[in-house]
């Protein structure tokens, strides 16, 4: 049993899954930094400088300046700011690891995009040929 699974963790899908999961995970902390502390400031700044963070709404109890003095006084809130932090960072993940994967593709495998179609089949050609001199016999 330990030899068989040593065998599964030294394949290389395996490997590159782990490797793949631990970038993701410090990605993911580049990229919060990204949206917290360069995107969402200035977008804060454009609508009022208010931080999308602090958008909530009191579904049960009082009236509270923060979604953190709402939740230590026991109120049930609706953070819709923070959904919207959450969805921006998702779009820059996707779009850069889109990005990755196009570049990564092209670097691996280069040219593949461009490749010219395959020539069609010698007996493809030769009935083609036959056609377009059957074609001018009969208009001549």
């Amino acid at each position: 049993m330990w030899q068989e699974f040593r065998t599964f963790v030294m394949r290389g899908n395996v490997i590159d899954l782990a490797v793949g999961i631990i970038l993701g995970a410090a990605f993911t902390t580049i990229v919060n930094s990204l949206v917290n502390d360069i995107i969402m400031p200035p977008l804060g700044l454009l609508i009022g400088g208010l931080d999308f963070s602090s958008f909530f709404i009191t579904l049960k109890g009082g009236s509270y300046p923060t979604p953190e003095a709402a939740k230590a006084a026991g109120a049930v809130t609706l953070n819709y700011g923070l959904f919207i932090n959450a969805v921006l960072r998702f779009v820059i993940v996707a779009f850069a690891i889109f990005i990755l994967v196009k570049q990564v593709n092209r670097i691996r495998w280069p040219g593949t995009a461009e490749e010219a179609p395959a020539p069609p089949p010698r007996e493809e050609v030769l009935l083609t040929e036959i056609r377009d001199l059957l074609d001018t016999r009969l208009r001549a």
